[in-house]
């Protein structure tokens, strides 16, 4: 259900409090009954930051509310948002995030990331403060969860990884190579200097004779 948005509300919003300005209002416009029950709005952004829209996609009891991916995104994708914040208010006053709110947003987090339209942060919201999962940094944590990433992207990620650590060592050997070849030309100069053949510099110092030659 889309909520109806006065031309004050359509803000650029630019922090959580800007945010939580505009929900509170909204689920102030409830009725004591249906401000008992649990709502998860989606509020869609542009790319300036700019409120597009926010639609309701659940109503729930007062201990709980269905959200399903497909109608988080669906109606910014429909709205060509940029990206979208999330907001459910809590009936009991408590805005401490539970073990489900934390894992819906790890959920619709990755979602976004795979549609590229990011979820900049989660709000849960009572009649007279919020909790922002942005400014508490729980959701950078989240961006660092493997539980929801596809499958593809795992894969991706490890093969990154095997590469970087066979480029490490690869260094590390060419390093140690370099720094043998340095110390033995080192050894071919004073040899030289002492009136060495080139043959017996090549035995003691591997290099070769044209590598001799040029010092």
């Amino acid at each position: 259900m889309r909520v109806k948005l006065t031309k004050t509300q359509r803000i650029r919003v630019l922090n959580a409090d800007d945010v939580y300005d505009v929900m509170q209002r909204i689920l102030l416009r409830e009725n004591k009954i249906d401000r008992s029950k649990e709502h998860f709005w989606v509020v869609c952004l542009s790319q300036s930051n700019k409120i597009l829209l926010i639609e309701l996609v659940s109503l729930g009891t007062m201990k709980k509310s269905l959200v399903d991916p497909t109608e988080v995104f669906s109606f910014a994708l429909q709205k060509r948002a940029s990206q979208l914040i999330m907001v459910h208010n809590h009936p009991g006053g408590s805005t401490a995030p539970s073990p489900e709110d934390t894992d819906i947003t790890d959920h619709m987090y990755q979602v976004g990331l795979f549609l590229k339209l990011p979820v900049i942060d989660h709000l849960i919201i009572t009649e007279r403060k919020f909790y922002s999962f942005k400014d508490s940094g729980l959701l950078a944590e989240l961006s660092k969860s493997e539980k929801y990433v596809l499958r593809y992207k795992k894969e991706e990620k490890r093969l990154k990884e095997i590469g970087r650590k066979e480029g490490e060592k690869k260094g590390v050997q060419k390093g140690k190579k370099l720094g043998h070849i340095e110390k033995a030309i080192e050894m071919a100069r004073i040899m030289k200097k002492d009136g060495k053949t080139s043959e017996e510099i090549m035995r003691y110092t591997k290099l070769s004779k044209r590598q001799i030659e040029k010092l």
